[in-house]
């Protein structure tokens, strides 16, 4: 999710569910040796354990399609001691497959082997290694030989998202298909597309027969999923989304002093508005929020409109219970209004 889900939204949303381990965006590795400032610039967690604060494990994910020069860059990312190490070969986007990267070369699973190979000899067992493909280019024909291929040349786990590259992300998943990789393959398998629910993720199991699964834009459009998927797992009632606003207005407030914090304005506002878009999803609150947002690009209105939204929707009771201090953080509000000046 390149552009939206870096180190500081990564840290709210793992604050918030319980996840087993998590993966960055991708780094894109062309025909050079990265400096490892490149590496910690997109995992900064490197220099805490590979952790968020939370403690989360961070995994750290690679795109490109030169066998070589990837093993290098792997070679010197293992040396920072990742959590672990992931190739990307299903990305859509354009721009990512006309270089070719992502999900293209999926059609060519003799590259895929050669690459993950050659990648796994200069990881060395040293930390996990796992790859993410989609089910092929513009059809689902080669899905099974590239699974195989990339199993077979040292991938220890497949993260299977279930929609072809042309696909993109239009619905439906196809989570069928990853019930024939986990056939077809000896590595484990995660399956990955359109879980946007507890409902959904039970069809999702139902269909490709494996429990495990990655989460990516469901996760941010509702912060509490993996709690809710938790909590029907062992038989409890999960909350309802309805009732869960109070919990993420104090994550958005963190998330945007974090922005603030650390990018320049004119990146500010349209990160906040970015999660925003997701979140209405599910919260009508989101959506009336995002509504004012929209059209300021100033830090300083944006923040003052969020302080605004957050006294007025919240009742006294909840300001109390929850503390005043976590949902309007005064230093949230004193730093935005200064880098504006």
């Amino acid at each position: 999710m390149e552009g939206l889900l870096d180190c500081r939204l990564r840290a709210i949303i793992a604050r918030a569910g319980r996840y087993d381990w998590c993966v960055t965006e991708f780094i894109r590795v062309t025909d050079t040796l990265l400096p490892k400032r490149c590496f910690t610039r997109v995992a900064p967690e490197l220099g805490h354990g590979s952790r968020t604060p939370d403690g989360t494990p961070v995994r750290v994910q690679l795109l490109g399609s030169d066998p070589v020069c990837l093993s290098d860059n792997a070679a010197r990312l293992v040396d920072l001691a990742p959590a672990g190490i992931d190739l990307n070969f299903g990305c859509p986007a354009p721009l990512v497959n006309r270089h070719g990267g992502g999900a293209v070369l999926l059609d060519e699973p003799a590259l895929l082997n050669r690459i993950v190979a050659q990648v796994s000899r200069a990881i060395g067992g040293r930390v996990p290694f796992t790859a993410k493909m989609r089910l092929g280019v513009h059809d689902n024909s080669r899905a099974l030989e590239a699974a195989q291929a990339l199993t077979e040349g040292g991938a220890e786990m497949l993260v299977v998202h279930a929609r072809t590259k042309d696909e993109a992300y239009r619905p439906p998943a196809h989570w069928e298909w990853v019930a024939r990789i986990a056939e077809a393959v000896h590595a484990p398998v995660v399956a990955n597309g359109e879980i946007w629910t507890v409902d959904d993720y039970l069809r999702c199991r139902a269909a490709s027969g494996q429990q495990d699964v990655m989460l990516g834009r469901g996760a941010v459009a509702d912060p509490f999923l993996v709690e809710r998927i938790r909590d029907r797992l062992v038989e409890r009632t999960p909350r309802s989304i309805a009732a869960d606003w109070p919990r993420v207005l104090p994550l958005l407030f963190d998330y945007w002093e974090s922005v603030c914090r650390d990018l320049a304005p004119r990146h500010a506002s349209g990160r906040i508005k970015q999660w925003l878009n997701l979140l209405r999803r599910n919260y009508p609150q989101a959506e009336t929020l995002f509504q004012q947002l929209r059209s300021l690009r100033d830090v300083a209105e944006i923040d003052l409109a969020l302080h605004m939204f957050g006294r007025e929707l919240m009742r006294d009771d909840e300001i109390a219970m929850m503390g005043r201090n976590a949902i309007f953080p005064k230093a949230s509000r004193e730093f935005c209004l200064e880098i504006s000046v």
